[in-house]
């Protein structure tokens, strides 16, 4: 995290927590014809700004965000809030999952609390098609290191080694004289269940390390099968042909001109179809943003170079440890499918135009002069049948409105054809105003979302009381 050096004591200057995740290189990586990268990230401080976003680029220098900016994932379990998310695909390809940090800073906790008495949790989303994710779940990975105190910056990477996934993280601990963060690792094989912690590395003296990452390199390129950066008081470069093996000094990238008091939080993408890689670089001490440098030979640190300011465009949003993970056609397809840029629009009542429809505690009602997000929602293509339309939550991506016994309510999408019948309407022109708009439900079409005693119900329309009641404005 791009602010920690600003906010801990001198013994933390070097630590940070804005440490991106390894480009993990799947054994069905994209072709050359693919051209999508697809990137997950946080965007700041505060709730909203703690949790999961995307952005997408074509040729992994001009990126776009993708849901007009919105978050895609919200946490609700932990801290509820997330930061420093890792993407991870499964060899095959039939599984994904996104692991982030448990923190909300300024939100519920402080730099000091989250250092010395953090959540030892990781959080976790499972998906089967990259763009449907599972409800989000907490995995223990430091609860079982001896007075480790948080869990921070998780990775993830496949050790054909041992056949599972090598999961490792930063946890603040005292040891040998020394309380820092080290970098810890564990097997797992589902982000479920982990095998005991370990110590993965462990940097000389006082000197803490948050931020590492790791790649694998095709053969013929550099000496090592494996190269990992990490921020540790510098972008340091090691190789190493085994993830759990020995591990080389390289040097690092000070001989470029970018030094630990500048830059941090390395996070790797490897473009198609050429051997040629970008490390981006969070440029925190000038609040930058992230800054690509490229290079043919990631163990070579001198044969990296620093690219211009207007050779690339990180997009709207300030991106925050993220994750890059290269896209299949199919899978680039289903994402710009899932995530437009649907604008946030907001549901006035036509006989009560000072009142909004809005969730609370995800009970629907309409309410006076809303303008929180609580209030927003994206008009998305029906769950169920064509022509129709269904309300996602902004706030809370993945819940749409629906009704359950006639009765509204925000709920997650679980999936199944009866929550996509039940939160899916049609547009037609407004019961009371034509200039304005009705909806009918999709397996209800006798009935329509109408306010009754300020709380939304779906209902037959029989009279102009009714028909007031039924008819709402669809505005920004």
């Amino acid at each position: 995290m791009s602010a920690l050096r600003a906010r801990l004591s001198a013994i933390l200057l070097a630590a940070c927590l804005l440490f991106t995740g390894q480009a993990l290189t799947s054994p069905q990586p994209a072709a050359a014809a693919d051209p999508g990268y697809l990137m997950v990230h946080f965007t700041g401080e505060g709730s909203t700004n703690q949790q999961m976003y995307l952005s997408h680029s074509t040729d992994g220098v001009h990126w776009s965000d993708l849901n007009g900016g919105g978050m895609v994932l919200r946490s609700t379990v932990g801290t509820k809030g997330v930061r420093d998310p890792a993407f991870v695909r499964s060899p095959d390809g039939s599984k994904y999952w996104i692991i982030a940090t448990d923190l909300c800073i300024s939100c519920g906790q402080s730099w000091s609390q989250s250092i010395n008495d953090g959540s030892r949790n990781l959080v976790v989303w499972e998906s089967t098609d990259l763009v449907t994710w599972s409800q989000p779940r907490l995995l223990n990975v430091a609860g079982a290191i001896p007075d480790g105190r948080n869990a921070w910056a998780p990775e993830a990477i496949w050790d054909p080694a041992s056949n599972d996934y090598i999961l490792y993280w930063a946890t603040n601990v005292p040891l040998n004289g020394a309380t820092k963060h080290r970098i810890f690792y564990a097997h797992t094989s589902d982000f479920r269940t982990i095998s005991t912690p370990q110590i993965y590395i462990d940097r000389p003296g006082a000197q803490e390390i948050i931020d590492t990452q790791i790649i694998e390199v095709p053969a013929g390129v550099g000496n090592y099968r494996y190269v990992r950066a990490s921020g540790d008081g510098q972008i340091t470069l090691e190789g190493s042909n085994s993830i759990l093996g020995t591990w080389t000094n390289l040097g690092n990238l000070s001989g470029i001109g970018l030094t630990g008091s500048m830059v941090e939080g390395p996070m790797w993408m490897k473009f198609n179809g050429t051997n040629k890689w970008a490390l981006y670089l969070d440029q925190y001490a000038t609040s930058g943003g992230y800054m690509p440098v490229l290079t043919t030979d990631p163990s070579n640190p001198a044969a990296y170079q620093k690219q211009t300011s207007s050779s690339y465009n990180m997009g709207g949003t300030k991106k925050r440890h993220g994750w890059i993970m290269n896209l299949t056609a199919a899978e680039e397809s289903r994402v710009l499918a899932r995530w437009p840029n649907t604008p946030a629009n907001r549901l006035q009542s036509y006989n009560f135009q000072d009142r909004y429809v809005r969730h609370t505690n995800m009970d629907v009602r309409i309410d006076q002069n809303v303008t929180s997000e609580d209030a927003k929602f994206r008009m998305r293509p029906g769950l169920a049948g064509t022509g129709t339309v269904s309300f996602e939550s902004v706030n809370f991506p993945g819940h749409f409105l629906r009704h359950s016994n006639f009765d509204f309510q925000l709920a997650y999408n679980d999936g199944t054809a009866q929550f996509a019948a039940d939160a899916t309407f049609r547009q037609v022109a407004g019961l009371a105003d034509s200039t304005w708009s009705s909806f009918q439900s999709y397996n209800y079409p006798d009935r329509y979302i109408r306010h009754y005693a300020y709380e939304l119900r779906l209902d037959p329309i029989t009279n102009a009381t009714g028909r007031s009641d039924a008819t709402f404005r669809v505005t920004s």
